[in-house]
């Protein structure tokens, strides 16, 4: 029942990924392509968190 208050555990880090995949893009859209490679290889980590939580939650 009171499930209903509880935040989803992946949620703060779906805002992350999605902020780091935004600074990503524009770094690419700057010519900064070093940049925007080791942002988006933060997010990848990320990603795989979020698959491993959700892997837990439902199995």
């Amino acid at each position: 029942m009171f499930n209903l208050f509880k935040s989803h555990p992946t949620k703060k880090l779906r805002k992350q990924l999605a902020k780091l995949q935004a600074d990503a893009m524009y770094a690419s859209r700057n010519g900064d392509i070093r940049k925007s490679s080791e942002i988006s290889a933060e997010a990848d980590k990320i990603w795989q968190e979020i698959q491993r939580i959700e892997g837990e939650t439902k199995g």
